[in-house]
């Protein structure tokens, strides 16, 4: 199975000049955990609910700033035609539950978002269940 099977596609992102207040909202409207800050279509970095509470709240930081101050700058991709086991893998060596997806090497397109729990609801079988298992073993 490749990741274009099991993604969110059309995913939503924010211009880099957001603030943090806009990221919140669009994460409360779009019922996200996750949002990348885009410069064109190029992903700049990307914000997590739990961004805007540890670099944002507790570093009392204004909703007005700009997401980009808090965001991580860091982004870890896959490509959609790569197979399901090899993202868990990736995901799990990472320590990430999502992972942003592009179309292909050439083009670096966003086309969508990959989580753990895309892939956990498309196991099949006990042993992709215990990979899926495996990689979210370091947020137990």
């Amino acid at each position: 199975m490749q990741v274009r099977e099991v993604m969110t596609t059309q995913p939503h992102w924010l211009k880099e000049n957001a603030t943090i207040r806009e990221v919140a909202q669009t994460m409360r409207n779009n019922k996200t955990g996750f949002e990348p800050l885009t410069d064109k279509k190029k992903v700049v970095g990307v914000l997590t609910d739990r961004d805007i509470v540890v670099r944002a709240l507790a570093e009392g930081k204004s909703p007005d700033d700009l997401a980009r101050s808090i965001a991580t700058e860091r982004v870890l991709y896959t490509y959609q035609d790569v197979d399901i086991e090899e993202v868990v893998q990736n995901m799990a060596e990472q320590k990430v539950q999502r992972l942003l997806v592009l179309n292909n090497k050439t083009d670096k397109d966003l086309v969508g978002v990959v989580t753990i729990g895309d892939i956990a609801d498309q196991c099949k079988d006990a042993e992709m269940a215990r990979k899926v298992v495996n990689a979210t073993r370091h947020y137990q």
